[in-house]
């Protein structure tokens, strides 16, 4: 804990504080984490630094308006921490990309995250780095939802490389849907959590969100759609330039891959890596990486992602 001290310099303590101190004991009231105190001419704050901030920020904006109107009624302190409630709130919205399903709040939780949600309002494309766990996945597919609700498009398509890792599609049980869906596993499960059953049945049955095997985009233009291509790194060059010309007007794309994760054949070049070389003279284009602290899952994943990244080096 810290401490602060205000003091209060050519204003009637009495009338500041209120009658039996009402001013003072409403603020320590809305504050309960603090310890606000007087002392002659002083108010002694201690608590932890995010909340004295908040406190002194409080304090300075009573005696502006002391000094303004010469007094200080319990009316003018509950409109003061109203109007603080308010802006917290609204701060809290705006971090807020999508309030979700079963009271799932989406929002980013790093540093990188956020840079990822920015990116992705400044720039038609972007392209999102980084290990699993790190939510660059989840982020995008909760931007598109957002874009989605908020009409800015009218579909979303998600698609990704069905590139066998370990396992010959062709041994899987079932027709071509059940032998890719394991591979759009990740991404059903992030729309569950932000698409009622119901709409989400609606919106795919009628095309407003496809989720796809990357060679189904294979001569398309995509009008008014937020396209996400996932596990990027396991594209080959020619998938991801004919991915990356699929964008048509009023359209919006997000671009994840793991490059420490490829699981191409070893004589194949990913095009997720060879994109990153050839367009970075583009302009237009957000890069943004993520690392082994934005992982948001288990702790020992960020510490195994931060040995994995030790041995390689």
């Amino acid at each position: 804990m810290v401490e602060k001290v205000i003091t209060l310099e050519n204003i009637p303590l009495a009338e500041f504080l209120g009658v039996e101190n009402r001013n003072i004991n409403a603020i320590a009231a809305a504050f309960p984490q603090s310890r606000i105190v007087s002392r002659g001419d002083e108010i002694r704050i201690k608590g932890q630094p995010e909340e004295i901030v908040k406190v002194n920020q409080l304090f300075h904006a009573l005696i502006e308006h002391f000094q303004q109107f010469g007094r200080l009624t319990e009316e003018n302190v509950a409109s003061y921490l109203n109007q603080d409630e308010e802006r917290h709130e609204r701060h809290e919205r705006e971090d807020v990309i999508l309030f979700g399903t079963r009271g799932v709040v989406v929002k980013a939780k790093t540093a990188n995250q956020q840079r990822l949600v920015n990116a992705a309002k400044a720039h038609d494309l972007v392209i999102a780095l980084g290990p699993a766990g790190t939510g660059k996945t989840y982020i995008s597919v909760a931007l598109a939802v957002r874009a989605l609700k908020n009409k800015e498009v009218k579909k979303i398509i998600i698609t990704r490389p069905a590139v066998e890792a370990g396992e010959s599609l062709g041994f899987l049980p079932g027709d071509l849907k059940e032998k890719v869906d394991p591979y759009l596993r990740p991404i059903y499960d992030a729309l569950d959590d932000m698409v009622p059953p119901e709409k989400l049945k609606f919106y795919q049955e009628n095309r407003i969100i496809e989720i796809a095997p990357l060679a189904y985009m294979r001569g398309r233009t995509l009008q008014s759609a937020f396209i996400l291509l996932d596990e990027a790194q396991n594209t080959t060059p020619s998938q991801i330039k004919m991915f990356l010309t699929r964008m048509g007007n009023d359209s919006k794309a997000i671009i994840t891959g793991d490059t420490s994760q490829i699981d191409l054949p070893r004589h194949q070049h990913s095009g997720l890596v060879e994109a990153l070389e050839i367009l970075k003279e583009v302009k237009g284009i957000g890069v943004v990486k993520l690392d082994a602290a934005d992982v948001v899952r288990h702790r020992l994943v960020r510490d195994i992602i931060g040995a994995y990244e030790k041995a390689g080096k």
